[in-house]
Parts: structure tokens; C-alpha cells; sequence
């Protein structure tokens, strides 16, 4: 894998203290993303707790990427305009007391309303983003963007953590251990990270000017796929835990770790997704992440199904369902699919956007978050409806077939090359 090149107002500036930016941001995104996707687990018991049906549970565990997802595009434009550092840091502090908060509650309106303050943390992808680009040159953005964007991973550390504290210390406890947790990241964050003003926008550059490159119609194009990529992957790493324990039976501890094996890969290996991208370009590694979602989530799709057959021989009984290690192995591909479809997609941005790489990350982060926050509740909603759980495969195929079709259209002069 190519060494990463840095560059400061187009010259070589200090490699370690851009490696020093890249790591500290990696390693808190990773943190921000475990808490902002703690109710995929801690959402379990508390249903349990409290009696919700499919859909509330969808809402609880979807209540963070909801506010993860608004502040995203002032979050990317606060980022432009005075620095990234400050900006994440005070984002991580502001998250601390809700967090702590979560482990006394007990009516289900006071989870939904401190779970808006947690997804706060969320909003740190659209700082992160444009803080560490900046740092690096822009043939090789694409992989400094995938490795921050690993921190997706976080979602894979949820699964492995949250269960062990929960049977030791109850459910309670996770948020106390969550809240420790973030303070000190991000003083860790603060020590190990640096500022460079030469990175900043004008600060009389006024919130709405910054907005007009939204009349750009790739910005929509490009909130289009990443809503695919990593609204889907939000969607699936909130809701596989407990579709392991419904539709398989497991346990808790053995369902977040099977869940682990499709949130691992999607976060871990963006940083591969961006490697690709700059070698291959974002169109193309965009279109196969496409097709290959469009192949596994068809076959997931199919429900568990009993078959009697009559032949010439009497009745046939014939059964057709996904084993869960074939499950899981698809879930596996999906995964890295949508790592490497979500470094694409900003490659894309870091291609056409480079003068503006904060407002346009926010508001495409938006949609990818908007995405993840509406999933989850449709998934619960299909599943009360049908009662089939595989309908939220069934979901993510349509959106799948959409975003190939614009795609399509959008690039013919590219697809007929």
C-alpha cells in the first residue's frame, strides 16, 4: 500500500504530525461511533425491560443517528471555519453527561430524549473528515478519508464490549463505562492532535454562501449512494443483533458477535475502499460496490420457506432458508462492500469538492445518516406488518436497484467506455 504523502499550502509539510492528526482522529471517531451505535445492544434489554414492540425498538435504536445525522452539515462548515481540532473536542465533551445519564432512566421517552443528545457523537464523521484531509495530498486522500473513515469499526467494538459489561454489571452500568470512555478520548484527542489555521475558510464567509454548492446537482447524486452504502450499513449494524436473536435464537453475547462479523469489515476495511478508489477512480469502484450489494442482499432477501411438492411419488417436502453461517458469510461481503462503496463515495466529494470539502461532507453524511435513522424504524415497521423478517433485505434490494439505475443514467458517457 502506497505511504501517504502530506502537504501544507502546497508544500511538504511534517509527516509526523500529520500521522499524529490521522491516528488521534481515527481513534476518536472509533470511540464516537461505538457510543452512537450503543442501543444496537443496549436497546435489547431495554425493550425487553419496557415491553416495546418491533417498531419502537426501531425508534430507540434509531433516535441517536437522527440528531448524528441534522448537525452533520454545521458541523462540517463550523470545521471550515475554525478548525477541526476545537471542534471535535467540544463535540466529545458536550455528549459526556447524556451518555451518563442513560443509566437512570426508566420511561421510554427519557431513553428517546438522551439518546438525541448522544448522537451528537455521530456528528463527528463531518469534522474529522475535512480536518484530516486537509493534512494530505489530494491523490492521496482518498486513503487518509478511509482510514479515518474505519472508525466505523467502533460499531464492531459495541458488539464485542457492550455484551461482556452487561453480563457482568447489568445494562445499566454500559453507559457509566461509555461516559469514562469519551471524556478520555477526547483529552487523549486534545494532546495528540494539532491545529493549522492555514486550513480554515475565511471566517467572513457567511453560512449561506457556503450552502451554494448545494445547488450542485453531484452533491444529490453523490447523498443518493451514500445513503446506500452507509445509511444501509447503520441501518443493518443497529438492527442485525437482535435479527440474530429472533430469526436464529442465539444469545445475546454469540448474536452481537455474529453481528460483529458484518460491522467489523464495514468499518475496518474503508481504508481499503480508499486505497482502491485512488487507484481505480470512484466511478468504477462505486458501480461494482453496487452490483455486489444488489447480488447478496436479492439472495437475502428470500424468507425461510416450507415447501410440500406433489410428485409421482407421493408429497415432496422441500425447505428452503439461509443457514446462519451462510447468513452471516453474505453479511460478511456486505459489509465490505459498503467499506469500500463509503471511502468511494468521498472520494468523489474530495475530487469535485476540494475547496469546500466540509459544508458538502456534512451534507452528504447527512443523507447517509438519515438513511441509517429511518431504516431501522422501517425495518421494525415491515417486521410488525408482515412478520417476516427477511423484509428488511427486501428494502435495502429496492434502494439498491434505485441507486444503479441513476448511476446509470447519471455516467453513460463513462459506462459505454
Amino acid at each position: 500500500m502506497p505511504s501517504l504523502r502530506v502537504i501544507r499550502r502546497g508544500k511538504v509539510s511534517n509527516n509526523n504530525k500529520a500521522v499524529s492528526v490521522l491516528v488521534s482522529s481515527t481513534f476518536a471517531f472509533t470511540i464516537c461511533f461505538a457510543i452512537w451505535m450503543m442501543f444496537a445492544v443496549l436497546g435489547i434489554p431495554i425493550k425487553k425491560m419496557l415491553g416495546l414492540n418491533e417498531t419502537e425498538f426501531g425508534l430507540l435504536a434509531a433516535m441517536p443517528v437522527l440528531s448524528g445525522s441534522l448537525v452533520r452539515v454545521p458541523l462540517g462548515i463550523w470545521c471550515d471555519k475554525y478548525g477541526g481540532r476545537i471542534v471535535f473536542f467540544l463535540l466529545m465533551l458536550a455528549t459526556v453527561p447524556a451518555i451518563a445519564l442513560i443509566g437512570h432512566a426508566t420511561a421510554y421517552w427519557q431513553f428517546l430524549v438522551l439518546g438525541l443528545f448522544v448522537g451528537l457523537a455521530g456528528g463527528s464523521f463531518s469534522v474529522g473528515t475535512p480536518y484530516v484531509a486537509r493534512w494530505f495530498a489530494k491523490e492521496r486522500r482518498g486513503l487518509a478519508m478511509g482510514i479515518f473513515g474505519a472508525g466505523n469499526s467502533g460499531s464492531a467494538l459495541t458488539k464485542f464490549v457492550a455484551p461482556a459489561i452487561i453480563a457482568a454489571w447489568g445494562w445499566q452500568s454500559l453507559p457509566t463505562v461509555y461516559a469514562i470512555a469519551m471524556l478520555v478520548t477526547a483529552l487523549l484527542f486534545w494532546v495528540f492532535s494539532a491545529t493549522d489555521p492555514s486550513h480554515q475558510t475565511n471566517s467572513s464567509v457567511s453560512f449561506s454562501e457556503q450552502l451554494k454548492v448545494l445547488k450542485d446537482r453531484r452533491v444529490w447524486r453523490y447523498c443518493q449512494y451514500y445513503s446506500v452504502v452507509f445509511g444501509g450499513y447503520v441501518g443493518l449494524a443497529l438492527w442485525m443483533t437482535k435479527y440474530y436473536v429472533g430469526e436464529y435464537g442465539f444469545d445475546l453475547r454469540l448474536a452481537a458477535l455474529l453481528a460483529a462479523c458484518f460491522s467489523l469489515p464495514g468499518g475496518v476495511l474503508r481504508a481499503l475502499g480508499g486505497w482502491i478508489s485512488d487507484r481505480h477512480g470512484a466511478y468504477k469502484v462505486t458501480w461494482w460496490v453496487m452490483w455486489v450489494c444488489w447480488v447478496c442482499f436479492f439472495l437475502l432477501s428470500y424468507p425461510q420457506t416450507a415447501m410440500i411438492i406433489q410428485t409421482t411419488n407421493g408429497p415432496l417436502h422441500l425447505d428452503l432458508a439461509l443457514s446462519p453461517w451462510v447468513f452471516t458469510g453474505l453479511l460478511f461481503i456486505v459489509g465490505t462492500a459498503m467499506a469500500v462503496g463509503k471511502a468511494s463515495v468521498f472520494k468523489f466529494i474530495a475530487d469535485d469538492f476540494s475547496d469546500n470539502i466540509g459544508a458538502v461532507s456534512g451534507v452528504v453524511g447527512l443523507a447517509g445518516g438519515l438513511g441509517g435513522f429511518v431504516l431501522p424504524i422501517m425495518f421494525g415497521a415491515l417486521l410488525d406488518l408482515t412478520g417476516i423478517r427477511s423484509s428488511a433485505f427486501m428494502l435495502l434490494y429496492g434502494t439498491v436497484c434505485v441507486s444503479l439505475v441513476w448511476m446509470h443514467f447519471s455516467f453513460r458517457p463513462q459506462s459505454t467506455k
